[in-house]
């Protein structure tokens, strides 16, 4: 089956097309603000062997660690049925953390399974000990509903029992039923997407255009890795305590490049904690070829191919690779965000002038739940500065991509009012190009709530590089009638209605003296 350059990038934007039809009926169909507003959701197309071919330009830590879901997925069904829909959230089995609910559902050809198609979404409550199911907890348990893989529709029926054990542990079930069903429909939508793709080009030639992008996506991602300076590269930065205990939890990595092939090894980092900053290595993976494709001179096509040519290293038992039932409720969150730190920290020693300073370094993850509500949100903040200028301000960065919930929004929805929501000012590093500011926001209870927050970057400062400055630590606090106190970076508190949250986002590192 010939491939040339011009059909090769028709069939990357087709491929491409289908995730992007899908991820625009799921934040169409969706009921929770975080899916319909902060389009905080994935979806990718994956060949009949599990290999990713094509993502929509979503979420970096989910996408990443899709294919792990994937993998469990066609591990317990390898005989799937058409309008057969499989469900998980075990982050043990694929998963990144247990809101993070995902989907895989076959396509079909004339002779069989032909592709698969994967979504993942963030639903605003799967149970657990706190409303929004990010709670400060000690053990998987406790985090919420697990779903190891399993069947939610069957030859096209919806397998009732498990959609019903799904609501039934949602402090919001209705708002969960309509997330799950347009989960559902972005499925059927992206399955006649790509049967027309496979009727009007062929099946045969499809998979083999499906091959050759992962190939072109694993020569790109060797070119990248050839161009930096052969060497062992090593970097640390630590995580502020776990929600248990307040102690530094380090990071450590070498990165090794040898030729068109990189090693990262993050022998040495801290053991398992008892708390949820524990990340499961498929999100020390996405984190890493995040941040190699970040080297990239021109960009590579998002697929298996990315990342074929590096090794990732962790420790089994160690706070990058835990065992089960460690919790992990925020590794997905938090601990992803500080490997990139990391990572591109070390990448700095082979490439001085192009790394840019440390961004905010956490998504400031925010959880309220009262009657019949449950509000999820992360704040962004500020970018580190780079050789080519200042950072920008009150971004999300890195591992997370998502948007912002507007004010309209919230407060149509919540029994919420924002009472500020502006840039930081002054908290970017200083430098000859300086970083990006934090933002500022406080947020009003209007009736009794539990307020969960875990954030990061409250003690250790936002890195700045040749010579720029670091950036300000974000401030979490907690405004009472009479008092105000100041919140640790992971926090759990009841609030009684005329309470308020007041979160302020670190900046970004500066670059340069």
């Amino acid at each position: 089956m010939s491939v040339d350059a011009i059909s090769l990038a028709v069939f990357q934007n087709l491929f491409a097309g289908v995730a992007e039809a899908m991820g625009a009926t799921l934040q169409r169909a969706s009921f929770s603000p975080n899916i319909r507003e902060r389009l905080d959701f994935s979806c990718a197309v994956f060949d009949r062997a599990g290999q990713m071919v094509a993502q929509a330009a979503h979420i970096p830590v989910h996408l990443g660690s899709m294919p792990a879901s994937v993998a469990h997925a066609l591990a317990a069904f390898p005989q799937m049925n058409r309008g057969d829909v499989v469900v998980l959230n075990d982050p043990y089995s694929g998963g990144t953390h247990l809101p993070d609910i995902t989907m895989v559902s076959p396509v079909f050809d004339a002779d069989g399974i032909a592709f698969y198609l994967a979504s993942r979404a963030h639903h605003a409550d799967v149970g657990g000990m706190s409303p929004g199911s990010l709670p400060l907890s000690t053990e998987l348990y406790q985090e919420g509903l697990i779903l190891p893989p399993v069947l939610l529709r069957l030859s096209g029926w919806l397998n009732e029992g498990v959609f019903t054990l799904i609501l039934a542990n949602s402090r919001h079930p209705e708002e969960r039923r309509g997330d799950l069903e347009a989960q559902l429909a972005a499925h059927r939508v992206g399955e006649e997407r790509l049967t027309d793709i496979l009727i009007a080009h062929g099946t045969a030639r499809a998979q083999a255009h499906a091959a050759a992008l992962i190939d072109y996506s694993a020569r790109l991602t060797r070119a990248t890795i050839a161009a930096l300076p052969d060497g062992d590269y090593a970097f640390e930065d630590a995580l502020e305590g776990d929600g248990q205990r307040e102690a530094l939890i380090p990071i450590r990595a070498v990165v090794r490049v040898r030729g068109d092939a990189m090693q990262v090894d993050f022998t040495g980092s801290a053991p398992q904690v008892r708390g949820s900053v524990n990340a499961v290595p498929a999100i020390v993976q996405s984190a890493v070829w995040y941040c190699v494709r970040l080297l990239a001179e021109e960009p590579i096509p998002m697929n298996s191919g990315c990342f074929q040519p590096i090794e990732v290293i962790t420790q089994a038992g160690s706070v990058l690779d835990p065992y089960f039932p460690a919790a992990v409720a925020v590794g997905n969150t938090e601990t992803s965000q500080r490997v990139v730190d990391v990572v591109l920290g070390a990448l700095a020693q082979a490439l001085p002038d192009r790394i840019p300073a440390a961004s905010q370094g956490t998504m400031n993850n925010v959880t309220v739940g009262g009657a019949n509500f449950v509000y999820y949100e992360t704040i962004a903040g500020g970018h580190g500065a780079s050789p080519l200028g200042d950072g920008l301000s009150g971004r999300q960065s890195h591992m997370t991509n998502t948007q912002n919930t507007p004010v309209e929004a919230l407060e149509m929805a919540y029994p919420l009012r924002v009472w500020r929501y502006h840039l930081r000012a002054g908290s970017g590093g200083d430098g000859l190009h300086r970083g990006g500011e934090g933002i500022v926001r406080e947020v009003e209870f209007l009736t009794e709530a539990v307020v969960t927050v875990n954030s990061e970057r409250r003690q250790l400062a936002p890195y700045g590089l040749r010579g720029g400055q670091p950036g300000q630590v974000g401030v979490n606090r907690w405004v009472r009638r009479r008092t105000i106190s100041a919140l640790a970076a992971k926090a759990t508190f009841r609030a009684r209605a005329g309470q308020r949250l007041v979160i302020e986002t670190p900046g970004g590192g500066g670059w340069g003296a």
